[in-house]
């Protein structure tokens, strides 16, 4: 079955307006053939007859009139939908798909996307609450622009990674209870814990930072929520390690934060396909990193 084409509907939505095909033909710069042409391909296609001659002028049959009618909205849609890949294209607007984990997405990504928003409105960020490898594995199927991940991470083909971030982790601490100005994996180990559950890198961080003091302590509850933990630790129940990033200080009182010794950092990085980067995709790399801390 043939296709209409947008060129034939064009032709016959012109006559419809200007009453005559050599104005048509005028107007679209076509021959006059031509004109005859893209309608009697029309007709053949409907099986019907779109057009009439009364008192020298051309107008619409009732079949020709319906398919002006839904051709003048084909048309628009197609101007519509050029002018927004245009914009696209442009840098002025378009979709971002970005993965991110929970750290990151709770006090950066807020930060970022206002500076974006302030900038470039019409750019619309889309963001998938992921882990590392899942951002990564999205990324390399095209199903992202945009992957915020922990650090290290081994090359992926295709891929570009690069540092971002790198923020100190800090002891959070009820802020009711005696806690000294520096906290050790002896000190912390003896105290109850609310941290990251295991699939996380923060995890692994942590754990390696007690296991190198000879410590393995036993969480009394692992969450993936850095908020939700905060909470916990301001009602009194335990104590936790996350990163703190400058720009963010912390709010809440009843929550004391304490330097490690030694000290633990949270690295992150950004992720992006390899090769041309789009216009809007580059002015929310460009926001991100305006974050970047050494």
């Amino acid at each position: 079955m043939r296709e209409i084409s947008l060129d034939r509907l064009r032709t016959l939505v012109a006559i419809a307006d200007l009453g005559s095909f050599a104005e048509a033909a005028r107007m679209l710069n076509l021959a006059p053939p031509t004109v005859s042409l893209h309608i009697a391909d029309l007709e053949a296609r409907v099986g019907g007859k779109l057009l009439s001659r009364t008192r020298g002028r051309v107008q619409p049959s009732a079949i020709g009139e319906t398919l002006v009618e839904r051709a003048r909205r084909l048309l628009a849609d197609a101007e519509q939908a050029l002018e927004d890949v245009e914009r696209q294209v442009q840098g002025l607007a378009g979709r971002v798909r970005l993965g991110a984990s929970t750290g990151a997405i709770a006090q950066l990504l807020p930060q970022a996307l206002e500076t974006l928003s302030q900038h470039h409105p019409a750019i619309d960020v889309q963001v998938a609450v992921l882990t590392s490898q899942d951002t990564l594995k999205k990324l390399a199927e095209g199903a992202l622009e945009i992957g915020l991940v922990a650090l290290p991470q081994a090359p992926v083909k295709g891929l570009r990674i690069e540092p971002w971030r790198r923020d100190p982790v800090m002891a959070f601490l009820p802020a009711r209870r005696e806690c000294p100005e520096v906290v050790t994996p002896a000190w912390l180990a003896a105290q109850p814990l609310i941290l990251n559950d295991g699939t996380t890198r923060l995890s692994r961080l942590t754990s390696e930072w007690f296991a190198n003091d000879g410590y393995q302590p036993t969480a009394r509850i692992q969450l993936n929520y850095n908020d939700a933990i905060k909470s916990l630790v301001a009602a009194g129940y335990g104590a936790t390690l996350l990163p703190h990033e400058a720009s963010t200080p912390l709010h809440d009182t009843r929550i004391a934060m304490r330097p490690l010794q030694p000290l633990l950092w949270r690295q992150l990085g950004i992720a992006h396909r390899a090769g041309e980067v789009e216009r809007p995709t580059q002015h929310v790399l460009d926001v991100l990193w305006g974050l970047s801390a050494g």
